[in-house]
């Protein structure tokens, strides 16, 4: 149980080491996820009609939900909140979408449109067509291990947070000296 706390808490309550630039990660990842997310929504030929081709499972709700996700969580690393759940879903997300069709795009049974100019398949189109997946799981990758930075709602929240919890901690002492919500008060 110590681990999983241990791993929510690095998720939800990320230290702020990260350099400032940052946010230009974010605002790069987040707007590509964004407006990825909102294509999905409005051209069927890049939401249900693709998870169709592809043979995704439910294609329908497949698209809405990576759709949905894309969109929200796009907004969520611009500003800088839940940076790290989020990228621990555009990571999975990348991987997938990196597997699901790069993978026949390479041996030339993609059921997508092959790329316009040469080349079509093999690992020169894998390479090529792939640039774009790499960058975004590249970026959300370093999102996740760097976490969203002192320029981020995520460091707003840490601060007023951490201000609300040293006053209410005021006249207490550590109970076995273990984090915020852990201190008893003091018998004077």
């Amino acid at each position: 149980m110590n681990m999983l706390h241990s791993f929510v808490r690095w998720v939800f309550v990320p230290r702020l080491t990260a350099p400032r630039a940052t946010w230009l990660i974010r605002l790069m990842t987040g707007a590509v996820f964004l407006s990825e997310g909102i294509i999905k929504f409005l051209y069927a030929n890049q939401g249900v009609g693709r998870f169709t081709k592809l043979g995704m499972p439910v294609p329908a709700f497949t698209a809405t939900f990576v759709g949905t996700l894309e969109i929200v969580g796009g907004l969520m690393l611009i500003l800088g909140l839940l940076t790290r759940a989020f990228a621990i879903a555009f990571t999975i997300e990348m991987v997938v979408a990196i597997l699901s069709t790069k993978i026949s795009l390479y041996l030339g049974t993609s059921p997508l449109p092959a790329p316009l100019a040469p080349p079509t398949s093999g690992f020169w189109a894998v390479m090529h067509e792939t640039r774009s997946d790499w960058a975004q799981l590249l970026t959300a990758s370093y999102l996740l291990v760097a976490g969203p930075g002192p320029c981020s709602l995520d460091a707003l929240t840490q601060k007023r947070w951490g201000r609300l919890a040293r006053s209410r901690a005021k006249g207490t002492e550590p109970l076995s000296g273990i984090g915020v919500g852990t201190h008893v008060p003091v018998a004077r």
